[in-house]
């Protein structure tokens, strides 16, 4: 009768032609070890690639952002992560048979690895979210760049600081040794860099305040600063003026600089003086009734605004009435074609009351001159 077969007897006709095999060529266990460790780590970071990848198309194809920010962010670092597991696993076993200092370095270098990778994937979902509300795809409406872009600064700034004095952490040096050198050094970093604090303290006042944002129109009546704001740093804010120069102000610059927000206006003004002949005063309040009745009808103007069509003074060559009123609009393009059309529509105005736009003329008389010929009678 055929004797039955043990687990260990399976496992020694596995291993018997394995140890066969290793002893022929020469090779020890910790070199399979180290083999396979390498090999099964290579081979699992591809399957986890490709895994992510497919992952990565199927939360496209949601409408929620942040598992496409999630998934994007942790891409590489997750890949990387567990590569640098895998070979710092197979470099311990062969430090373990080499006794080599260098080896030594393997369980630092994988804490620290592991730390910035960590750091590395926060960092970038902190970005990917920030770019997602940015274009709108968080929100029904895009949040405000300048708020975004903060926040999404101080993450970051966070995470690198948190990852750094983990970092050093493990790598043996104290923490509070560190904070406490920072606390006596400050005093030092402070004079020596009082510019860099100023811009930053400055910057942090435009975060906390908004006196202007991303997008906005600025100019400062204090200095020759007007354009588009571009981007707000830590310590340079990047304004295109409107020939389409980059100009870089210092973000202390604000902190003592009057600036003026057109941007942000409610409405735009339109002020103008215009004047009518002498000999048109007899027509003149229909003329200033007609222009109060046309811009209390025309839909581009603010009717809650003040509306005001006044005479106004005894101009040298004219008699001059003033119109003052709001246009709905802030556009700047917009606001000059609601402009040039009232404008035109009041010269219509003025000329159906027979009226015309006065100019300025002169009278001169000449001494001793013959004075002109009295006009013949209409019913000579």
């Amino acid at each position: 009768m055929r004797a039955r077969e043990t687990p260990g007897d399976a496992m020694d006709a596995i291993t018997t032609p394995i140890a066969t095999l290793m002893e022929r060529f020469g090779l020890e266990g910790w070199m399979v070890e180290v083999f396979l460790t390498v090999f099964l780590t290579l081979l699992a970071a591809a399957v986890l690639k490709r895994f992510l990848g497919r992952l990565k198309r199927q939360f496209e194809k949601t409408a929620n952002p942040y598992d496409d920010a999630l998934v994007t962010s942790a891409e590489r670092p997750m890949v990387w992560l567990l590569t640098i597991l895998g070979l710092g696993q197979a470099a311990e076993a062969a430090g373990a048979q080499a006794q080599v200092e260098l080896f030594d370095l393997v369980d630092p270098l994988r804490t620290l690895s592991v730390v910035s990778l960590v750091a590395l994937w926060g960092v970038r979902f902190v970005q990917q979210v920030e770019t997602r509300f940015l274009e709108g795809e968080a929100g029904d409406h895009p949040i405000d760049a300048t708020t975004a872009t903060a926040v999404g600064k101080l993450l970051r700034m966070s995470i690198i600081i948190t990852a750094a004095l983990t970092a050093a952490q493990s790598l043996g040096f104290s923490i509070a040794g560190i904070l406490a050198f920072g606390g006596v050094g400050g005093i030092a970093v402070g004079f020596a860099a009082r510019d860099l604090l100023a811009n930053f303290f400055g910057a942090l006042m435009v975060f906390l305040d908004r006196p202007f944002s991303v997008g906005d129109w600025i100019r400062s009546p204090d200095q020759e600063i007007e354009g588009t704001v571009e981007h707000i740093g830590w310590r340079l804010t990047r304004i295109r003026t409107f020939d389409q120069r980059p100009l870089y102000v210092p973000n202390a610059t604000f902190m003592s600089l009057t600036v003026e927000n057109p941007s942000r206006m409610n409405n735009r003004r339109i002020f103008e003086t215009i004047g009518v002949r002498y000999d048109d005063v007899a027509v003149l309040p229909a003329i200033l009734e007609a222009i109060r009745a046309y811009l209390a009808e025309h839909e581009a103007i603010d009717h809650g605004r003040t509306l005001m069509v006044n005479f106004n003074a005894f101009g040298p060559s004219s008699l001059d009435f003033f119109i003052y009123t709001f246009t709905r609009t802030t556009v700047w393009a917009e606001y000059h074609a609601i402009k040039e059309q009232v404008l035109l529509d009041i010269a219509k105005i003025i000329a159906e009351h027979g009226a015309e736009i006065a100019f300025p003329t002169r009278t001169l008389h000449l001494a001793g001159a013959a004075p002109p010929a009295p006009e013949p009678s209409s019913n000579a």
